[in-house]
């Protein structure tokens, strides 16, 4: 698919999806006229890496985590250090710190759904 479908389907714009293929987080093929061909598993990658970035993860430890997340599960071992294990424990207890605020936040809107919705009568006319 060109730049302008798979921005169109994932809610990213073409700039963006360039700079991820700059950074190396997706890869496109090149027909001879010059264009970007992505591959359909892009769709699915940019989403992944919209919701890290969203997460509060930079590109430089996205680049390094994706290949975690393909299926099947690829682990490389290989170029994992301290400093990066470390970083990565901290992004986790982020994001569990965000989940249980997101949770807590969503529940209380729910409630006040609730009362609402059980407060509000029909306008009964005479």
């Amino acid at each position: 698919m060109r730049i302008g479908e798979l921005s169109d389907r994932t809610g990213t714009s073409r700039r963006l999806l360039r700079y991820y293929e700059e950074q190396r987080l997706i890869v496109a093929r090149r027909s001879p006229n010059g264009y970007r061909d992505y591959d359909e598993y892009n769709v699915d990658r940019v989403l992944q890496i919209r919701g890290l970035l969203d997460a509060g993860l930079p590109t430089r430890i996205i680049k390094q985590i994706l290949p975690c997340l393909d299926k099947p599960r690829v682990i490389y071992f290989s170029d994992a250090t301290p400093e990066m294990i470390a970083t990565l424990e901290h992004e986790r207890d982020r994001m569990t710190q965000r989940i249980t605020c997101l949770t807590r936040n969503r529940d209380a809107i729910a409630d006040y759904i609730d009362a609402v919705r059980s407060e509000v009568r029909p306008d009964v006319t005479g």
